[in-house]
């Protein structure tokens, strides 16, 4: 039996946050709509081109080389290669700067808060994985090795999704899924650095600390020239993809020096904004209106090869892996660790939250577009025969829980639209003068 009593002293899961945290998260997600929809775009483009009489241009523009490897450093790389390890290290420079400012200055820096998302989080990513490995464990010849495909949730599509049909939703959801992706994030950077490397050179790793860190010493003296900072991010990420590491992760080590807050003596929320929220307010829109698309682009052009294509290629265990992991195992984990969250602190739901709000939104997190086609590419390889299947099954997972989500969650905001018209009309009906009510 539901416990929406929220009686004192108790914690109440997807409770309201702060007044100045609600309206970050909600420019935040403002702009990532304008995000997921030319993602969108770029992605239906691509489709369309690899499948078109000029797929063969297509694929040539994606191997075209650009870069050189004279300076001694291995820069001779496609275009498809530099959308995934260069365009998205700009990507994850904001995924790091707003992991910090959640855990620093955000809601998130409270324990009790921050158990849910990252719970759930952990749960959304150890059951997708889960469904994987049970699907291609026979399969071998490497297979397993993309058990991480399902487990990432694209922040920019699922908002996109949910901003369509989510005018009346509780502010607690639409919070819940932003916090939740970020922490999704986390746990997928920390995947790809730790599964997806093979050789590391140490000195190359070595020598990106130091621009690295004289980096982090002009963001903490609040140093904003680009022609000082640009050079030193561009020399660490260049680094970093020498050792061995994946690029991208280069963008979050740089995300993570740069404060949040205007002075640490002041300590708190209330210090005032650090050079976190300018770097933030600059770099997002070039992430989200042209770094993600183009990499989006490039990797999302499959060749499905009409129906027969496309039946051999959600027939292979892998994809069936990929589209199980992220419509079931997605929302299975999510909301099931949430509700074992609930049961082990015995703690209740928000009152203006319910369990079913909760499946919605555990299966929208089940988009997985942009981390999941990276990790396909590391796991595969760029052009193979499973890239191409890891691709077709992360599209169609994703548009199948894209799908069920909205049938969903749009049911759900009928249903507070419904609330609040009748909480309009009581309101007009208190203020009408008694001479004018209708008696008993």
């Amino acid at each position: 039996m539901r416990d929406n009593s929220n009686r004192p002293g108790r914690l109440a899961l997807f409770a309201r946050g702060s007044w100045a945290e609600t309206s970050r998260v909600s420019s935040i997600l403002r702009k990532e709509t304008v995000g997921g929809a030319l993602l969108l775009v770029a992605t239906v483009i691509a489709l369309v081109w690899a499948n078109s009489p000029w797929s063969e241009a297509y694929t040539s523009l994606g191997e075209l080389k650009v870069g050189t490897d004279a300076l001694g450093v291995h820069l001779d790389l496609s275009l498809e290669t530099w959308a995934a390890d260069g365009l998205l290290a700009i990507f994850f420079f904001v995924v790091g700067l707003e992991l910090k400012r959640e855990f620093v200055a955000g809601d998130l820096r409270d324990p009790a808060r921050a158990a849910l998302p990252i719970a759930a989080a952990v749960g959304g990513m150890i059951v997708p994985a889960v469904i994987f490995v049970a699907f291609t464990a026979h399969v071998g010849d490497g297979a397993i090795k993309g058990w991480a495909i399902p487990t990432a949730t694209d922040i920019a599509f699922a908002v996109a999704v949910l901003a369509v049909i989510s005018t009346h939703l509780p502010a607690a959801l639409r919070t819940f899924l932003l916090t939740l992706a970020v922490v999704d994030d986390l746990l997928a950077i920390t995947v790809i650095a730790v599964f997806y490397t093979e050789d590391i050179n140490l000195t190359a790793l070595a020598v990106a600390a130091l621009p690295l860190a004289l980096f982090a010493f002009c963001a903490q003296r609040r140093i904003r020239s680009w022609w000082l900072l640009i050079p030193l991010a561009v020399l660490t990420w260049v680094f970093v993809h020498e050792s061995g590491v994946h690029a991208t992760v280069a963008g979050v080590l740089l995300g993570f020096t740069v404060p949040v807050l205007r002075s640490k003596a002041a300590g708190g929320p209330d210090a005032g904004p650090g050079l976190a929220e300018h770097f933030e307010h600059r770099i997002r829109p070039i992430s989200a209106g042209f770094a993600v698309p183009v990499f989006a682009f490039f990797a999302a052009g499959v060749t499905v090869g009409g129906y027969k294509g496309l039946t051999d290629a959600l027939t292979d265990p892998i994809a069936v892996g990929i589209v199980c992991g992220l419509v079931i195992g997605k929302a299975v984990g999510i909301f099931g660790t949430t509700r074992l969250l609930s049961a082990v602190t015995r703690a209740s739901l928000d009152s203006s939250v319910r369990w079913i709000d909760v499946v919605g939104i555990s299966m929208l997190a089940g988009i997985g577009f942009t981390v999941s086609l990276l990790i396909g590419d590391l796991a595969y390889g760029m052009g193979s025969e499973r890239d191409d299947h890891v691709k077709i099954g992360v599209l169609t997972g994703s548009l199948l829980a894209a799908l069920l989500a909205s049938i969903l969650l749009r049911a759900r905001n009928r249903h507070y639209r419904n609330i609040c018209e009748d909480e309009e009309r009581d309101d007009d009906h208190d203020g009408i003068p008694d001479v004018y009510q209708e008696k008993d």
